[in-house]
Formats: C-alpha cells, sequence, structure tokens
C-alpha cells in the first residue's frame, strides 16, 4: 500500500509545482550540456528555463521559488538512449519467460513502477525500443506519463519493432505451433505495409533488426539485405520518423547505415570499415554496455580481471569507434538490469576511455541532438523546457556522482527534492 500513495503524493507535488509561477536554482555549479559553470543559477519560469548565467547577473524575479541546492551540480535532464520499460532484470526472469508468460496487464504494471524509477533517478527523457511482445502497450504508456496519469520521463518509442521472418524469438516449439513473438515479422514488400502500420499504431522511431542470432549454430547473421532496410528507412522518413537497427555483425551493421538508420544499437562486430562509414554519415552508436556487464554478471563475473570475452571485446569497440569520431549515444538497454540504474553506462563509457566531459555531453545534449529534439532539451539554456537534475557533487570530478540524485524537474515540475 505504500507505493501507491508514495505516487500519489509525488502527482500531488507535480501538479503543485507546475502551477508555480518561477523558480530560482541555486546550485554550486551548472553544466550546461557542454560545460561546466561554477557558481552559476538558472530561473525557471512555468516549464520553460528563462535565464542562466552567474547567480548576480539573473534578471530580479522577487516572485521566485528559491531552491537552495548547495554542495550540487545542477545539469540538463539526462536522456537514455536505449531502454525497455516493459522488461524487467533477466537474472529475475529471462526474456523468454517474460514474453510467453507475463499477461500485458502486468507487464504494463511493471513499466509505470520502471517508469518512475527512471524518472526519480534523473531521467527525464528515454527513447524506449521495442516493447518485446507486448504490442503497443509502450505507446499507451507514453500517452499515460503524458497526461499526468503516472509518473515517468518523456518517452520516445518504437512499438512491436520489426524481425525478418523466422529470425526472431521465442524459439524451440512445434512448426505447428503459434507462440507470441518479441516483435514483428515482415519482409521485402510487405516491410512498407508492415512500418507504416507502427507508425499508425503510434511510434516515434520505427526499429529493425538488421542481424540477430540465427546463424546454422546460433550466431548473429545479417536479417534484412539493404535494400530491405532502405524500404523501412524511406516509409518511415515520409512520415517524419527514424529508423533505428540492432545490429551485432559488422555485415549487419553496413547494410544498416549504408540504408541510412540513424542509429545502431549493440555494434559489437564493428570493423574499421564499418567506424568510418558511421563517422562519415553521423551514424550514433548506442553501444548498450550496461546489459552486456549486467549479463556478464548474471552468469558469475565479479568485475575482476580477466574479463570475460564479451567484455572484452565491448572495452575494443569502444575505444575503436572513439578513434574514429563515431558519435556516440548513452544508450543502456535498461530493462535487462534494473531500472534507475542508467548511471552504470556513463560510468562503464568513462571507464571505456571516453573522457568524462563527453560522457556528460553524450547523455544530455548530444542524445538530445542524436533525437532530434536538442530544440527543445537536453541543454541548460534560456527557451528550453525546464528538465533539470541536480547530483551531489561534480559528476566532472567523478561521473559516479550522476548516481547521488537530490533534485528532479521534468518540464518545470519539480518531481523529487531531497
Amino acid at each position: 500500500m505504500a507505493r501507491p500513495l508514495r505516487l500519489g503524493l509525488l502527482l500531488v507535488t507535480l501538479a503543485a509545482s507546475a502551477s508555480a509561477q518561477s523558480v530560482l536554482l541555486r546550485p554550486d555549479r551548472v553544466f550546461d550540456g557542454e560545460a561546466m559553470h561554477e557558481g552559476w543559477a538558472v530561473l525557471v519560469r512555468a516549464d520553460t528555463i528563462a535565464a542562466v548565467g552567474p547567480a548576480g547577473s539573473l534578471p530580479r524575479a522577487p516572485e521566485a521559488d528559491v531552491v537552495d541546492l548547495a554542495g550540487t551540480t545542477l545539469m540538463p535532464g539526462l536522456i537514455e538512449g536505449h531502454s525497455h520499460l516493459l522488461l524487467h532484470p533477466y537474472d529475475e526472469t529471462g526474456w523468454t519467460e517474460q514474453v510467453l508468460n507475463e499477461s500485458v496487464a502486468e507487464r504494463v504494471a511493471r513499466g509505470v513502477v520502471h517508469a518512475e524509477a527512471g524518472l526519480m533517478a534523473g531521467w527525464t527523457t528515454s527513447r524506449d525500443l521495442g516493447s518485446e511482445g507486448a504490442g503497443y502497450a509502450d505507446v499507451g504508456l507514453r500517452d499515460a506519463i503524458e497526461k499526468g496519469v503516472v509518473l515517468g520521463p518523456r518517452l520516445l518509442v518504437a512499438g512491436p519493432a520489426i524481425v525478418a521472418t523466422g529470425s526472431y524469438g521465442p524459439k524451440g516449439f512445434r512448426p505447428d505451433m503459434e507462440v507470441p513473438l518479441g516483435a514483428q515479422e515482415a519482409d521485402g514488400a510487405d516491410l512498407v505495409r508492415v512500418t507504416r502500420e507502427q507508425i499508425g499504431g503510434g511510434a516515434d522511431w520505427v526499429k529493425v533488426y538488421a542481424d540477430y542470432r540465427w546463424g546454422p549454430n546460433g550466431e548473429a547473421r545479417p536479417t534484412f539485405s539493404e535494400d530491405e532496410i532502405r524500404t523501412i528507412v524511406e516509409t518511415a522518413a515520409s512520415s517524419g520518423r527514424d529508423v533505428v537497427a540492432h545490429a551485432a555483425t559488422a555485415e549487419g551493421m553496413l547494410r544498416a547505415v549504408r540504408a541510412g538508420v540513424r542509429t545502431v544499437e549493440h555494434g559489437d562486430g564493428g570493423t574499421p570499415e564499418v567506424w568510418a562509414e558511421m563517422a562519415a554519415r553521423g551514424v550514433w552508436l548506442c553501444p548498450t554496455l550496461g546489459a552486456v556487464d549486467a549479463i556478464s554478471r548474471y552468469q558469475g563475473w565479479d568485475g575482476s580481471e580477466p574479463a570475460p570475452s564479451r567484455i572484452v571485446v565491448k572495452r575494443r569497440q569502444v575505444t575503436a569507434a572513439l578513434a574514429a569520431g563515431v558519435p556516440m549515444c548513452v544508450g543502456s538497454d535498461v530493462g535487462v538490469f534494473d531500472h534507475g540504474d542508467q548511471a552504470v553506462e556513463a560510468e562503464l563509457m568513462a571507464a571505456y576511455g571516453m573522457p568524462v566531459l563527453d560522457v556528460l555531453r553524450a547523455a544530455t545534449a548530444g542524445n538530445a541532438e542524436m533525437l532530434r529534439m536538442a530544440d527543445r532539451i537536453g541543454s541548460v539554456r534560456p527557451g528550453l523546457l525546464a528538465d533539470l537534475v541536480a547530483v551531489a557533487g561534480d559528476p566532472l570530478a567523478d561521473v559516479a556522482a550522476l548516481r547521488d540524485v537530490r533534485f528532479v524537474m521534468k518540464g518545470g515540475a519539480v518531481v523529487r527534492r531531497d
């Protein structure tokens, strides 16, 4: 009974905060999405950032509610590039069991809890990449959050996602037995219809599986041809939407990149040719380090050296992609591990060689650019939505500070104030 009461109180707080005329936030420093500024403050009016700069230079606002955030860094709301709100950690229940055995109602109920956890951890926007067998339940969850029915990040969703016939799971059943699939199958000319169907169903992004584990020995192999992926990209583009590709093989990545996708997820099989193509075309990589780290730990790894081979591969691939100039997305694949723990992705990116300043930029202004939302979110500057998070200490000195969230504002509404 405690959780509904807490949620109810938070919704009351949200409504009351949204009605406030103006709020003056006074942290020790502000990270504006590009650089760190000591002694800055931020003035918010309604749902918008009105002014930002040295505390003494801001316009007078005697009516403002002054929020003292001493000891903290104020920054743009964090942006998660790859989430699955309708999944929960695989060490609790495996993916196949979730898809086959959990009702859509249960999965949505879990999604509500997950959405709140992510928001309270400072992730005010999240791109959710596939309902994994729950149809358009992610669309409904997105809309419920937008209407204020439940608390959660601003969502952009991909609906069911598109897979090549015979490539996706769950598998292992009699050929004549129909079981729920984790995505929607389509091929060839039918890809136009299915892409339009998913857009009509409410998808903000179209996700395609450019490869999957369907090789003769269960290894990852390309699924769609380059022309098929291009068909999806061109159809989605007609509606003003981008395409994201799951791709873990070099050939699958190349086909997706050359076909015009906006981002590549995972990217384990990247090669110098792949990285060069991605850098030249401005295609983002979401390496999903958090999911790989979590799965390795579920399988018994304690974090010590020598690391498992898949961790070694991830380290090498991140290093190579960075060196080639590939734009990096902070996208953790949360759902494989606990919602609210997305900061692990930033920690791992820094540990694998990405400068902390670049990690902070990627998690804010960079991901906003990737989402084509830089005119709305991702930076602390006048005119943008007041999505703001305060963390204890200085994340530029220690990226783990992203875990110590003290204050969260989404669209001008205070949803957390410790």
